[in-house]
């Protein structure tokens, strides 16, 4: 029989996958919700498509007639400095009201705050994909190299089992000879 979850489950579990953190993968979510990786993607994309239904039986966000939020990691660097920007004459009640229209806390347009301040709002994604690279690279190298240990290995204890076998057939080392 197959477990039913009732639709502010559904919504509660699809805002705790989007709003996880950025080393928390789907399927811990998943398993920390006692509901399978693949049934949780499904209704992340139904919520995207708008058609994951509330108790009142209305798709997501249908009374703001706006698509589910996104995710603070989603942002791009402009929307970011937009926001910023548009947050940085509001009192904190203000910031607060438009951080829930947004879907994102006060903590994000802060921190967006100190990495325009210092400069460190570099292309996050290239330095991703260059690390990955440079890992990638790495990787391949060490597996060529611990490959070409193993060989050489096998093929030491290959010529060892040969000298211990014809040591044993001829009864004499060659070291023992006077």
């Amino acid at each position: 029989m197959r477990a039913r979850f009732n639709p502010s489950f559904k919504l509660q579990a699809v805002e705790k996958a989007l709003c996880r953190e950025e080393g928390i993968s789907l399927a811990v979510i998943a398993k920390s919700l006692g509901v399978g990786q693949s049934t949780l993607s499904k209704w992340i994309f139904k919520s995207r498509n708008q058609t994951l239904v509330r108790d009142s039986d209305q798709a997501i966000s249908a009374e703001k007639g706006k698509p589910f939020e996104k995710r603070p990691q989603d942002w791009c660097d402009n929307e970011k400095l937009k926001l910023v920007i548009r947050c940085g004459s509001m009192s904190d009640v203000e910031i607060n009201q438009v951080c829930r229209e947004q879907g994102i806390y006060a903590h994000h347009i802060k921190q967006w705050q100190d990495e325009f301040g210092n400069g460190d709002m570099t292309n996050k994604a290239d330095n991703k994909a260059l690390e990955n690279r440079q890992l990638k690279s790495e990787n391949k190298a060490l597996k060529k190299e611990l490959r070409r240990k193993e060989k050489a290995l096998a093929e030491a204890a290959a010529l060892l089992i040969l000298q211990k076998k014809a040591n044993h057939l001829w009864g004499y080392d060659e070291d023992d000879s006077q």
